[in-house]
């Protein structure tokens, strides 16, 4: 479960757009496994925060192969069986939890309930949930809630054993009455972390974290939860793309490693912007188009929209050498930040979900190379003062 806050993804995205996206709570399924603290695993206290912290990875890395083996060989069955080997997904942890999530999630934002079917919902879950992605993501303020109602029946419809799912849900904004919205004791119990740790000890939930909200904002519920013997948060839900990537490579990496609070990304190809259709201005069927997306036509044809589409066909050549489209090399290019748990895709065709999935052949492309000329392009690479692999 997520708690959220109110304000901007961007200058450029209106108040309505936040609304949306300004919230937090999320549900998920399965057991917290955390291994011991790396100062009861002989940290060597010598190595950079960025060195502790692949030591740690390797360290992690190897404990779940000797466990998978060991599981593997009680039920008499090989490597092969794995969802992993079968789908080529990958998965990790959560921040600093025993969670184990799919590297790309499916979100249902403007799409379950609103922009798509029912029926091609129920296809994009499919073709998700067959690629080896575990992580659905939703908000009781979709689709008026219409949303997580639709995504609660594919999955009872579809038999899916529920521990092989993590479900993500967010509030804030709940209903039009007054006591339908906000984080208050009414709408989730009690105040934020102390109604977070209710619904985790209820069973309600599993996991909460926040969506939307400060480095500062996370630091001080991190700090009551510890102060008063509560749960604290596992993870941020952020905007991040080629063009937005301050919070996530700068302010979010210093709380990993302070209080192991992992990121969760949303909007990958910024809204489409990245998807190149509006390279030559915004088409009639696209999302831009719609009445309620002034806002994202605003962003589009401004003049920082107009040098955002100069650089996308300046990533264009970079994307053919290695043998993908645009947004698969967006999509890949978030996924090589080790920082982020998972990337959620937002697809309305599943076309379009199918070659987004495809960021994970892109990956293993994504060298230092790569990316330094992606930077070189892009040119807005955030300076951190602190030696945190980004």
């Amino acid at each position: 479960m997520l708690a959220a806050r109110t304000g901007a993804a961007g200058s450029q995205i209106s108040e309505e757009n936040t609304k949306l996206r300004k919230q937090s709570g999320f549900s998920v399924s399965g057991k917290d496994r955390s291994p011991k603290k790396a100062s009861e695993n002989g940290k060597d206290s010598s190595l950079s925060p960025s060195g502790q912290s692949k030591l740690r990875a390797r360290q992690l890395a190897l404990l779940r192969e000797v466990e998978m083996n060991c599981y593997l060989k009680l039920c008499d069955l090989s490597s092969e069986h794995t969802t992993a080997y079968t789908t080529g997904m990958r998965y990790r942890n959560l921040g600093k939890s025993g969670l184990r999530v799919s590297c790309l999630g499916l979100g249902t934002w403007v799409t379950f309930g609103g922009q798509i079917s029912d029926e091609v919902a129920e296809r994009l879950m499919t073709i998700a949930y067959e690629s080896g992605v575990n992580l659905f993501d939703t908000a009781e303020v979709y689709a008026a809630g219409k949303a997580e109602v639709i995504l609660g029946s594919i999955i009872k419809k579809k038999g899916w054993r529920r521990s092989s799912l993590v479900i993500t849900t967010k509030l804030y904004w709940g209903g039009k009455a007054e006591t339908e919205r906000g984080l208050s004791r009414k709408h989730i119990i009690e105040e934020i972390v102390r109604a977070m740790t209710h619904v985790i000890n209820q069973g309600m939930a599993m996991y909460w974290g926040t969506s939307r909200w400060s480095a500062m904002e996370i630091m001080e519920a991190y700090s009551v939860a510890r102060q008063f013997n509560m749960i604290p948060p596992v993870c941020e839900q952020a905007e991040y793309h080629l063009f937005q990537r301050e919070k996530v490579e700068v302010q979010l990496p210093e709380l990993y490693h302070k209080i192991g609070v992992g990121a969760m990304t949303w909007s990958p190809l910024a809204c489409g912007i990245i998807s190149g259709k509006y390279g030559n201005g915004v088409p009639e069927s696209s999302r831009a188009s719609l009445k309620c997306y002034q806002w994202l036509k605003e962003r589009i044809i401004s003049e920082e929209g107009r040098k955002q589409q100069n650089k996308l066909k300046d990533l264009s050549p970079i994307a053919e050498r290695l043998g993908c489209t645009l947004p698969q090399l967006a999509v890949a290019w978030c996924l090589r930040n080790e920082g982020v748990s998972s990337v959620l895709l937002g697809s309305s065709t599943p076309e379009q979900l199918i070659e987004n999935l495809g960021a994970i052949q892109v990956l293993p492309k994504m060298t230092s190379h790569v990316v330094n000329e992606i930077d070189n392009i892009l040119r807005n690479k955030p300076y951190s003062k602190k030696d945190y692999r980004s």
